[in-house]
């Protein structure tokens, strides 16, 4: 068994007060296992696709907020300069099941050294794979500073 020490409290947006979250970061031989858990995201039940939400590492550096937009999370994580969906910080969606999302992917495109300090950041629609830069998801409601955490767990 795996211990991660390094996570990312998700926090909602000042639009979006009650999502709350945490998302775990496990180095595996074999990669990184990102799992993500997260509570009370906004149901949108107006078509099928909405019951996504776009989730991407940021380069950003906090997740303050000035007239509801985060002002430091900068771009998507992209040390290799390539296009959206191909950047390292672009993840899967969450899918939204009735305000509660649970994930856990196996990505072997980054590290946990490379990811501490930096941003996820949760949007309130689905990223698009295809809109250049980031993938058209719409704004971002949630932000958790990647970080090692005090306390250890399983």
């Amino acid at each position: 068994m795996y211990r991660s020490n390094v996570i990312a409290n998700i926090k909602g947006s000042n639009k979006y007060p009650n999502i709350s979250g945490i998302i775990r970061f496990y180095e595996f031989p074999m990669g990184v296992l990102v799992v993500s858990e997260v509570s009370n995201l906004p149901v949108k039940r107006d078509n099928c696709i909405n019951r996504l939400n776009a989730m991407h590492i940021h380069n950003g550096v906090s997740c303050d907020e000035k007239d509801d937009k985060y002002v430091d999370v900068g771009s998507h994580y992209n040390p290799n300069n390539c296009a959206h969906p191909m950047h390292l910080g672009d993840l899967l969606p969450l899918e939204n099941n009735d305000s509660y999302a649970f994930s856990a992917v196996l990505y072997n495109k980054f590290t946990i050294e490379e990811i501490i300090g930096k941003v996820v950041i949760i949007h309130e629609s689905y990223d698009d794979f295809t809109t250049q830069p980031s993938g058209n998801a719409g704004k971002m409601i949630a932000c958790g500073l990647i970080e090692m955490n005090s306390k250890t767990s399983i």
